[in-house]
Order: structure tokens, then C-alpha cells, then sequence
């Protein structure tokens, strides 16, 4: 197979390359290179000339993907290791295993037998490989495939597995996964990933998706049982006054189920007290998060037709209205920093101030941009989209959306919409705007 990128417009989709750009520090990086957005993005040259993809890159591509298509239970950090020893993050690269008598290709090493085996055998279908060997040098294709492997050894003979059967696993096959063979593979691996640079804007939240009882493959849970244990104590997640203005504490009081729900508890003004879960993780009650909502709405979204209700819903598929977030979705509305900067800086939303992930685990700003980003969905490719369609790629990401047979992801939308007493169906969908 003859292949050659010179651009990243030349192997990833616009969607993709418009996701990357979303990133905060793939932005930074990009624009410091002397990249404009909206014309082609140019691959960097190793001194062989290979086209290979910088750290950052790497990390974000890994991040999209594991977002996307795998509920973020997969550490992107696994995927960023193994990428490193495999290939160097060299896009074209290729090997010829002699035992088996394949090659491998591409970011993460996949065979066309495996891609093929993962297509029709586990139906990762999101890019059409099958019969199509040169996707596999397309770094998107490449994370893609790999992380479906992964998530494949994780759970190898339906026995849940550790992070070294996976990752050597990965490497020599399941039955060298304990063999002597492959330890050396596993040192080298822990010595990349300890080695690999920090992203400030992911990795906060705790390791384990707690709205689906999953852990995140390959992840360190440490740093989530010492968040587990601190939270609670500091005052902004003590008290609704240290993570909002004293403009938007105004409007709730003024709330009138809100003053009453306050009130009866026995809250005071400039000590309003957040209530907590039985892991001392704050959390917002039902109606504080419909007063939030509506609050936003009024003030901010006064001609978008999206009911505050099914912002509600929203945050509860996605947060279970927990003030922090849950794993890697930063605060009520999952939004992450690198969409709300973009929607900022590119879309005008200026509203709040959004400087880092921790802005995001305020509940007023998580809203306003939870809100923005609906709002664009709603105009998607510059088409206008339906109620549905909005939702699921808010949920899933525009990609993956599929309004013929929407999935769970709906379907507990429409659950918790159906709490907030706003549900209408009209032949097996619901009216939300």
C-alpha cells in the first residue's frame, strides 16, 4: 500500500479535524505554528520525513475517540502509551510480524485481520475498514480500532482484567499475557505513561463513571479515592455562595420554589448550603436545578424554543446533577473546557468567565454553556436540527447520533425528562421544544 499525508485534512475527517480544533491546547499548539482554521492543517516531518503526530495531538485524537464512541471508559493515556511504543506516533508506520505472518499498520499497529475481526465479529462499524486496508494509517481509524481491542481485552472471557493483562495483552496476544515475554513490554509501557505530559484540562474527575457503576480501563484510581475523601470539605463545595455571584444567588433567592425549599431547611443568606450524597459529593436538588435552568434560559436564551427542562434532563443523564461532574465530564453539564473556550472565543458566548475546568463546577456557568452548546448543536452543519437530533449529539457527539433507532442514550433522556413532568409523546417520541 502506497499512502502519503502531507495534511491533516489529507487523513481525518472535517468533523475531525473541527473536534481537534476545539481543544484548547490543540488550538494553542496549532495557531503557534502558524495554522489558520479553516484551511489545511499541515502533518509534522520526523527527519526521515515521516508524517508523525506531536503529544498533544495525540492525546487529543485519543481523547475524541474514547468520548465518542467508548463512554469514556477507556484511560486515553493507555491508548497515548501503547501509540508510543508501537509506532512512535509515526502514522505511516509498518511491521511484518515473521511468527504470524502479518502486518501491522498505522498509530496503534492494527492488522487488516483484526480490523476486519473487530468490523464484522464486535461490530465496531464507525469506519468502514473492511476491505479498505490504507484506513488503518488514518490516525482517527487507527485510535478507533485500538481502543476497541482494548476494550475487548478488559474484559477477555468475561473476566473483568487488569491493566497489565490488557496492556500485554495487547502486545504478544492473550495467551503471552502472563508469559515472561511480554514483562519487558509492560516496564516500558509504565515508563511512557509515567512519562507523558499532563493535560490541565482533563483528568479531575474520579476514575469511575458513577451513572454507569463502570471503571475507566488502564486509569489510576488514587488520585479518585483521595478527591473521595476530601470532598465535602472545602467551602466551594460546602456552600452555593463560593462557586456563584452574588447576582445569580439573587435571582435564586427570588425563585419562588427555591426561597421556599431554602427557607424550610433553614438556609441564610450568603451561607446557602449545598446538599450532599452519602460520598460527600455536592449535588443540586431538583428544584435548585430547574431554577438554574430557567434562570439561564430567561436571561441568556430568551429566543431559543429548548424548555429548562430539558436542560434538567440533560444534566441528569450526564452528572446525576452532581455539582462536580461524573469522570470525565466537568460539572452538571458534562461540558469540558476546551468546548466551552471554544464556544467563547469563536461563538461570542461571553456571559460567564470560563478560564479553566474548574469554572466548569460552577453550576450557573456548567449551564450557560451546556445551554450554548445546545444552542449550536441546534444549527448543526448549518442545517436546522430536530429536538432529537440535538439531544443525542449533545449526549454522543453529532457523529454518532442515529434517529432511527436512538439507543439507551435517549431513552434515559426521555426517563428523566418524564421526572421533571414535561413528557409528550407523539408516536414513540417525545416534544421537547
Amino acid at each position: 500500500m502506497t499512502v502519503s499525508f502531507k495534511y491533516w485534512d489529507d487523513c481525518a475527517d472535517t468533523e475531525d479535524i473541527e473536534a481537534l480544533w476545539m481543544d484548547a491546547e490543540i488550538s494553542t499548539e496549532w495557531l503557534d505554528a502558524g495554522e489558520t482554521r479553516g484551511q489545511k492543517v499541515h502533518l509534522l516531518r520526523d527527519p526521515d520525513g515521516q508524517p508523525y503526530l506531536t503529544q498533544t495531538e495525540m492525546r487529543a485524537a485519543a481523547e475524541i475517540i474514547v468520548r465518542r464512541h467508548f463512554d469514556s471508559q477507556i484511560d486515553p493515556d493507555m491508548i497515548c502509551a501503547i501509540a508510543e511504543l508501537e509506532s512512535d506516533r509515526q502514522l505511516l508506520a509498518t511491521r511484518y510480524l515473521k511468527k504470524t505472518k502479518e502486518t501491522t499498520f498505522g498509530l496503534m499497529q492494527i492488522s487488516t485481520k483484526t480490523a476486519d475481526w473487530l468490523f464484522r465479529e464486535l461490530e465496531y462499524r464507525a469506519y468502514e475498514v473492511e476491505g479498505n486496508p490504507t484506513l488503518l494509517y488514518r490516525p482517527f481509524v487507527s485510535i478507533y480500532l485500538g481502543a476497541a481491542y482494548l476494550k475487548w481485552l478488559s474484559n477477555y472471557d468475561q473476566k473483568e482484567r487488569s491493566e497489565e493483562f490488557v496492556v500485554r495483552a495487547f502486545n504478544g496476544g492473550t495467551k503471552k499475557a502472563t508469559h515472561k515475554t511480554t514483562l519487558s513490554y509492560w516496564r516500558n509501557y509504565l515508563s511512557v505513561k509515567e512519562s507523558l505530559p499532563s493535560r490541565k484540562c482533563f483528568g479531575d474527575g474520579p476514575s469511575v463513571d458513577q451513572s454507569s457503576g463502570s471503571a475507566t480501563i488502564g486509569t489510576n484510581t488514587k488520585g479518585s479515592e483521595l478527591q473521595s475523601q476530601d470532598e465535602g470539605v472545602s467551602a466551594a463545595d460546602t456552600y452555593w455562595d463560593s462557586r456563584t455571584s452574588a447576582e445569580d444567588m439573587q435571582e435564586m433567592w427570588n425563585h419562588r420554589e427555591v426561597h421556599k425549599e431554602w427557607m424550610k431547611s433553614g438556609e441564610k443568606r450568603g451561607k446557602v448550603r449545598f446538599s450532599h450524597d452519602e460520598k460527600k459529593r455536592p449535588y443540586l436538588s431538583l428544584v435548585e436545578l430547574k431554577a438554574v435552568a430557567e434562570i439561564i434560559m430567561s436571561k441568556h436564551f430568551s429566543t431559543r424554543a429548548v424548555k429548562p427542562t430539558v436542560l434538567c434532563a440533560i444534566a441528569e443523564s450526564v452528572s446525576m446533577r452532581l455539582v462536580n461532574g461524573v469522570g470525565p465530564r466537568v460539572g452538571l453539564m458534562g461540558i469540558d473546557y476546551p468546548t466551552a473556550d471554544w464556544l467563547k472565543k469563536e461563538l461570542g458566548y461571553r456571559a460567564y468567565i470560563v478560564e479553566s475546568a474548574d469554572d466548569l463546577r460552577k453550576p450557573f456557568v456548567s449551564m450557560y454553556f451546556g445551554a450554548a452548546y445546545m444552542a449550536w448543536l441546534s444549527e448543526y452543519e448549518g442545517r436546522e436540527r430536530s429536538p432529537k437530533f440535538v439531544v443525542q449529539a449533545y449526549l454522543l457527539g453529532p457523529k454518532n447520533v442515529n434517529l432511527d433507532e436512538p439507543g439507551p442514550a435517549w431513552l434515559k433522556f426521555e426517563e428523566e425528562l418524564a421526572r421533571y413532568g414535561d413528557m409528550k409523546r407523539e408516536k414513540g417520541s417525545c416534544a421537547i421544544l
